[in-house]
C-alpha cells in the first residue's frame, strides 16, 4: 500500500498521540500533564471554543487535550444546517486505514446534522472499546470535510489513574 504524503503526516500525528498519551499516563512529569486526581470523568468540548467546524485541526486539538480516559465525555457542538452554514455530523470509523483515507464505506453515524445544536451531542468513551482507538470524522460531503477540512481525530482512552 502506497501512502500519500498527507496520509504519512496523519500517521505520524497518530503515533505521536499514542506516545504522548503513553508517557503522560506513566506520571513521569505531573507538572506537564495535569491529571484529574479526583477520579471523576471530564467533559471536553471538541475543538474548544471553535467547536466542530470545517478547517479546524482536530488532531492538534486532541493532542493538546490528551490524555483522555474511559468515561470522559466528548461534546460535539455545531450549528444545524442553514443557508449560511455547512451541515456537519459525527461518524466513527472502524480502523486506522479508513481514518487515514477518510473512507466512509464502513462509517457508523453517531450524530446527525441536527444533533450538535444547543448543548451539543455527547459521546462517552466506554471501556467496551478498550483495545481500539476511537476514530471520529465528519462524514459530510462524501468525506470532503474529513479529507480537506481536517475534521477528524483519534482518541485512545486510558484507564484513569487512581487518586493519591
Amino acid at each position: 500500500m502506497r501512502f500519500r504524503f498527507a496520509q504519512g503526516l496523519v500517521l505520524l500525528q497518530a503515533i505521536a498521540c499514542v506516545v504522548e498519551v503513553s508517557l503522560a499516563n506513566k506520571g513521569w512529569d505531573s507538572h506537564t500533564y495535569p491529571y484529574n486526581h479526583s477520579g471523576a470523568p471530564k467533559r471536553f468540548t471538541v475543538g474548544g471554543s471553535q467547536h466542530w467546524q470545517f478547517g479546524v485541526n482536530y488532531t492538534d486539538w486532541s493532542l493538546k487535550n490528551a490524555p483522555f480516559y474511559f468515561n470522559d465525555t466528548l461534546v460535539f457542538k455545531y450549528d444545524p444546517p442553514s443557508n449560511t452554514t455547512f451541515p456537519h455530523s459525527v461518524s466513527l470509523l472502524p480502523n486506522l486505514r479508513s481514518f487515514l483515507n477518510c473512507d466512509l464505506k464502513k462509517a457508523k453515524l453517531i450524530a446527525n446534522q441536527t444533533q450538535g445544536g444547543g448543548n451539543g451531542f455527547e459521546f462517552v468513551l466506554k471501556k467496551k472499546n478498550k483495545k481500539k482507538p476511537y476514530y471520529f470524522v465528519c462524514g459530510e460531503r462524501n468525506g470532503f470535510h474529513c479529507k480537506v477540512g481536517i475534521m477528524k481525530f483519534a482518541v485512545a482512552p486510558l484507564l484513569r489513574p487512581r487518586p493519591f
